[in-house]
């Protein structure tokens, strides 16, 4: 090769070449996007420092700016400082949607300490996350030998507490005991919190009893964990040597007492309250709903100097749980008129109401109104009320349309499906939706065969009712209870097979209640059987002496027969015992919803005329129909 002759490099050296050399001028200086307080590195990191003080100020609505100033941290070498460290963490954590980049980011770390792990922790805690956080504990703290201290214990033994295992919370306090924070305030009210909920309400009252030194929060936590174990009276001698009391020891003392039903001491503390707020007027009109006392109950919601969705939810629970329906929906109409936005208590009451009055228009504006607020989170148990409103006002294809749309079913939306075909005559397609069950991963339970039993018995389809009454007990291993036999008797005898009603009634001990012997009855009135009529009507006048129905029943059995003396005899008992038949009322849904139609307004006599004369005229149309036969 000559001497001074330039050698050209091929090109992909010469790009190597290149790269290289901007590769040392970037290792020579790093690119900052601020500039340093003084030329040399500070020998302490401090919160001044400019990076920490954009960190402070940065959005991580995105993640954009964020992302920026960590890779600054990273370049600059202080990433891995103590302080640096907390402070990304302390901002990540401060919002649901980027602990779990924080929890990312921890892997990157080398020497985690407690105060990190605690951050991490309790953003995963206000995250909804427990089990996450649970998990967090044990393979990034336990394992990689982070110490906990007194601030790690509250909130391990709050992640136990929502979780409901116990187990891991003896856990948490055999670590407390070996690290010697037994008698930390905050350690301590959280470990008897944690016991009481669990329903460990001895073990809660150890840890009470172990330090003199206690805050209203370690008072509150005993009441409210005697209260919620059912022992209100510990619970209110608590109280009575609490030295000093909030609201919360109020309120907790007064559900306590609406729970157990002791309502004068409930009032009697009401009235005392130096202060009260909306969650003390909510106990005391729950505690008169729980009594089933809806005069007061609605009296002390109509003196609340303010309301909230709760007020309403337990009025409204109240009147459908009392059958009440109709003021349940014209106090949810009122709510409205308030302004007050429903939520998935509110609409499952309102459901149940316009499912028991027929009331589909009311249910299809509630469905509608569900779907145009997210607010309300349609889950399983919205989405069977949905079913069961439209099943039982007969929209089956919109039943239909509800189930099909449910990502989740339990065995109550199968039966509320079935039982909807079922009572409206659909008995075969009853049937196909067993089927579909029995394919499913549920299992039929008793509610099920009564279910598929009554859709049998409203069709007719008698074989079929005798197969899954076998089925029940042969497959299922289901001991059938009144209602079933009560299903069975009613399709036997509308099947004209009273014998057969008879002695299934005979050989079931546990089936010899009125309503069995009352449907048997009824069918000897449909079929004429006088001789079994009068036995099942004089069994059923001695299970059930008040109840006018036996009478009028037996009168218009003998009516059919001609027996006119027994007849008069019969309703001669009625006037001795003083029973009267009661006011019929009929729902009518068509063109005017709501609307009721009575029968009444008649008095005893003219009733007995009015029986006798239909009787009457049953017995001669029967006659005219075998003259025209024969």
């Amino acid at each position: 090769m000559a001497a001074g002759k330039i050698v050209k490099l091929s090109k992909p050296i010469e790009k190597f070449r290149e790269i290289h050399k901007n590769l040392n001028l970037s290792l020579r200086s790093s690119p900052k996007l601020w500039r340093d307080l003084d030329e040399g590195e500070p020998t302490t990191l401090r919160l001044t420092h400019p990076i920490l003080s954009k960190l402070e100020s940065c959005s991580i609505a995105t993640l954009n700016q964020f992302n920026q100033i960590h890779a600054q941290l990273i370049v600059s070498g202080l990433f891995q400082h103590s302080l640096a460290a907390s402070r990304v963490m302390k901002k990540l954590c401060s919002s649901q949607s980027t602990v779990y980049h924080a929890v990312n980011l921890f892997h990157a770390l080398d020497e985690p300490d407690s105060f990190i792990c605690n951050t991490i922790l309790r953003g995963l805690v206000n995250s909804n996350d427990p089990v996450m956080a649970l998990d967090f504990y044990r393979q990034q703290m336990v394992n990689k030998l982070v110490p906990a201290n007194h601030y790690t214990f509250p909130l391990l033994v709050k992640i136990c507490t929502e979780l409901g295992i116990v187990r891991e919370g003896e856990k948490a306090h055999t670590r407390v005991l070996k690290e010697g924070f037994e008698l930390d305030l905050y350690v301590r009210n959280a470990l008897i919190h944690m016991y009481a909920v669990c329903g460990r309400i001895k073990d809660a009252q150890k840890v009470f009893d172990l330090s003199f030194e206690a805050d209203i929060v370690t008072w509150n936590s005993m009441i409210d964990g005697y209260v919620k174990n059912g022992m209100v009276g510990a619970a209110r001698q608590l109280f009575d040597e609490m030295p000093e009391r909030d609201v919360f020891s109020w309120n907790s003392m007064i559900a306590g007492y609406g729970w157990i039903g002791e309502m004068v001491a409930a009032q009697e503390l009401f009235d005392r309250m130096p202060c009260r707020d909306i969650v003390s007027w909510n106990c005391l009109v729950d505690g008169y709903a729980k009594m089933g006392d809806g005069v007061l109950a609605r009296k002390f919601f109509e003196w609340m100097p303010c309301r909230n969705v709760v007020s309403w939810n337990t009025l409204l629970g109240l009147y459908v749980r009392s059958k009440n329906y109709e003021e349940c929906l014209a106090l949810f109409d009122d709510m409205l008129e308030q302004v007050v936005k429903p939520n998935e208590a509110t609409v499952m009451s309102v459901l149940t109401a316009c499912a028991h009055l027929g009331r589909l228009d009311k249910g299809e504006w509630v469905h509608s109104y569900i779907k145009s607020n997210k607010n309300i989170v349609i889950d399983v148990l919205l989405s069977t009320a949905l079913l069961t409103m439209y099943a039982k006002c007969g929209a089956m294809d919109m039943a239909k349309q509800v189930f099909d749309e449910m990502p989740e079913r339990t065995i109550v939306s199968w039966n509320s499906l079935i039982m909807g075909y079922g009572m409206h005559g659909h008995g075969e397609k009853a049937l196909e939706m067993f089927l579909e069950l029995e394919k499913s991963d549920l299992v039929p339970n008793d509610a099920t065969f009564v279910c598929i039993l009554s859709a049998c018995t409203h069709a007719g389809l008698v074989l079929e009712g005798w197969w899954y009454f076998d089925l029940m007990q042969r497959v299922y291993m289901i001991e059938p209870k009144a209602e079933h036999y009560g299903c069975m008797v009613d399709l036997l005898s509308r099947a004209g097979l009273m014998n057969d009603s008879m002695d299934m009634i005979k050989n079931t001990p546990s089936a010899t209640g009125p309503a069995l012997w009352g449907a048997l009855l009824s069918a000897c009135r449909t079929h004429s059987n006088l001789e079994l009529g009068e036995m099942v009507a004089k069994r059923l006048i001695e299970l059930e002496p008040n109840d006018v129905g036996p009478y009028v029943l037996l009168s218009n059995i003998y009516a059919n027969a001609e027996r006119w003396d027994d007849v008069e005899n019969v309703r001669e008992m009625l006037m001795k015992k003083g029973l009267q038949k009661l006011v019929g009322s009929s729902l009518v849904q068509p063109g005017n919803p709501g609307a009721k139609s009575v029968e009444g307004g008649h008095s005893f006599h003219k009733s007995r005329l009015m029986y006798s004369m239909l009787s009457d005229m049953g017995v001669q149309m029967k006659m005219s129909h075998r003259n025209m036969i024969f």
